[in-house]
């Protein structure tokens, strides 16, 4: 099977970047870029007793994402305990709103956002009573 083990999250800004998913989500990050060939921060993004996948925050190689484009890669999605309290922070932070909060009835909230460095991303709130 081809389970995913490991994302990468294209950024301009290194440093704005490892701040803004520091700050909302709470990642810390590791120096890998002697291994990498290039600017390369190795994101834990949660204890590892816990499900979940590392993964790293890599310098973007070409152009950014262009607004109002369909997404040409994968979009990560981060659960999440208290959704409006993460979308403040993510607003806070600098990010913004690509598809506000919506049910998915009888599971979970849903919502998706740009980061700083334009990419796009979601945050999941598990909840039966979603509607």
């Amino acid at each position: 099977m081809g389970r995913l083990i490991h994302f990468e999250i294209h950024v301009d800004d290194m440093e704005r970047a490892k701040k803004f998913y520091g700050e909302v989500f709470g990642w810390k990050f590791e120096d890998w870029s002697e291994y990498a060939g290039m600017p390369y921060a190795g994101a834990v993004t949660g204890d590892s007793s816990e499900p979940g996948i590392d993964g790293a925050l890599m310098k973007r190689q070409g152009p950014p994402p262009g607004e109002n484009q369909p997404l040409s890669g994968f979009a990560c999605t981060m659960n999440v305990d208290d959704y409006d309290s993460i979308e403040a922070k993510i607003l806070e932070q600098g990010g913004t709103v690509a598809l506000p909060k919506y049910a998915l009835p009888g599971m979970a909230w849903q919502g998706y956002y740009k980061d700083t460095e334009g990419n796009i991303f979601g945050i999941h709130q598990a909840d039966e009573n979603a509607k």
